[in-house]
C-alpha cells in the first residue's frame, strides 16, 4: 500500500508581484519590474522545498510573499488552508508566530545595540508570550538547543563569529515554536565548514519540532542533501518542479539541466560535460515573449518565442514548463502543441 502524502502546509496559487518604476518630475509609473510571474507552490508539512535559480529569478521575492512581509500585486497564499491575503494587520500578527525567516547575512540581520538575549528574545514579547525570569529562561533554552551557552546572554552580536551569529538568528526564529521557516541562503556567507555545522543543525531541528523549511540557496549541492523536493526559478516563473532525487537524476527543462551541470566535481577522475549559457539573463523588465529562457536555449524552436509553456504535470509528481517535454515526461526536438496563447511582449 502507498503512503499517503503528507497535508500541505503552505500553498500559493497564481502569485504575482510587480515593483513600479518611477520617473520624472511628478514621479509616474514607467513600467514595471515583473520579479515574480504567477507562481504555483505548494510545500508539505514536515518537508523541506529547495528553491534555486541565478541570482534575480525572484527567489526571495517569492519567499517573502508567502511570509506576506511584501504585499503581492496578484494571487493568494494559504497557511493551513487560511487565506494569509486576506487577513488584516490583527490576524497576520497572530499568524506570524507559526511563520519565521532566517535572513542570508546573519550580522546585517542582528541589531548591534541589543544583547543576544534581547534580540532572542523579543519576539515573546512583542506576542506578549513572556517576560522578566521566565523570558530568560526561554530564551536560554533555545540557545542550548542550537548550540550556545548561558554566558552568551548579555553579550552582543559583534562579539560572535558568522557560524555563531546564524545560530543566534536560528535561535530568534525558532522561540515561538513556528511551523513554516524560510531560510534565504542562511550559508552563504559562512566559511565551508561552518555551512555543514548550521545544516546538520538546521536538519536536526527539524527532526525535533516538526519543521517546515523553504530553503533558497545557489548552492546545488546543498539543495541535494537538505531538500525533498526542488523548484528551480527563471525570470519570475518556475520552471520545474519534482522530487529532489529524479529531478538531479533526469533533469527535464534545459535550464535545469545546464544548472546540474556546472556543479563541482569533487573527484577529478568523473569528467562532466559542462552547458555554457550563451547571451544575458532577460531583462525583469520587459522579459521575452513565450518561454523566458528561449533565448538562451540551444534546443529552441520557433514556436518556443511564441507560446508560454505550461507547468504541467508529467511523471507522476513532476512539473515542467518546456514545449520539449511531452506528457510522459519524455523530451524530443520537436515543440509539443500547447493551447496557451501566446505572451504579449
Amino acid at each position: 500500500m502507498s503512503e499517503e502524502p503528507e497535508p500541505e502546509l503552505v500553498r500559493a496559487e497564481g502569485m504575482v508581484k510587480q515593483f513600479p518604476l518611477r520617473g520624472g518630475v511628478f514621479q509616474t509609473v514607467r513600467g514595471h519590474v515583473h520579479a515574480v510571474d504567477g507562481v504555483d507552490v505548494r510545500i508539505r508539512r514536515g518537508e523541506t522545498l529547495g528553491i534555486v535559480g541565478e541570482s534575480g529569478c525572484g527567489k526571495t521575492t517569492l519567499a517573502r510573499l508567502l511570509l506576506r512581509l511584501i504585499e503581492p500585486s496578484g494571487g493568494r497564499v494559504y497557511f493551513m488552508g487560511h487565506d494569509l491575503t486576506g487577513y488584516n494587520r490583527a490576524e497576520l500578527q497572530q499568524a506570524r508566530q507559526d511563520l519565521q525567516i532566517v535572513f542570508q547575512d546573519p550580522f546585517s540581520a542582528l541589531n548591534p545595540r541589543m544583547t543576544i538575549k534581547n534580540i532572542v528574545g523579543e519576539p515573546l514579547l512583542v506576542h506578549g508570550l513572556a517576560r522578566g525570569e521566565e523570558l530568560t529562561r526561554k530564551v536560554l533554552e533555545v540557545l542550548e538547543v542550537v548550540g550556545l551557552k548561558k554566558e552568551h546572554l548579555n553579550r552582543f552580536p559583534h562579539e560572535f563569529s558568522g557560524g555563531q551569529r546564524q545560530r543566534i538568528n536560528v535561535a530568534r526564529a525558532l522561540i515561538l515554536r513556528p511551523d513554516f521557516i524560510v531560510l534565504d541562503e542562511p550559508t552563504s556567507a559562512l566559511d565551508v565548514s561552518v555551512q555543514a555545522q548550521v545544516l546538520n543543525l538546521l536538519m536536526d531541528l527539524q527532526e525535533q519540532f516538526g519543521l517546515t523549511y523553504l530553503f533558497i540557496t545557489h548552492n546545488l549541492s546543498v539543495v541535494y542533501h537538505i531538500s525533498n523536493r526542488v523548484a528551480v526559478m527563471y525570470a519570475g516563473k518556475i520552471v520545474e518542479f519534482g522530487e529532489t532525487e529524479a529531478l538531479f537524476t533526469q533533469p527535464l527543462h534545459p535550464y535545469t539541466e545546464a544548472l546540474l551541470s556546472a556543479i563541482p566535481q569533487p573527484d577529478p577522475r568523473r569528467l562532466r560535460q559542462r552547458i555554457p549559457l550563451g547571451g544575458e539573463v532577460p531583462s525583469p523588465i520587459a522579459p521575452p515573449p513565450g518561454c523566458r529562457f528561449h533565448p538562451r536555449c540551444w534546443m529552441a524552436q520557433p514556436e518556443c518565442a511564441k507560446v508560454v509553456p505550461p507547468l504541467r504535470t508529467v511523471r507522476e509528481s513532476r512539473q515542467v514548463a518546456c514545449h520539449l517535454v511531452d506528457d510522459a515526461g519524455v523530451r524530443g526536438t520537436t515543440v509539443v502543441r500547447s493551447s496557451v496563447e501566446p505572451e504579449a511582449a
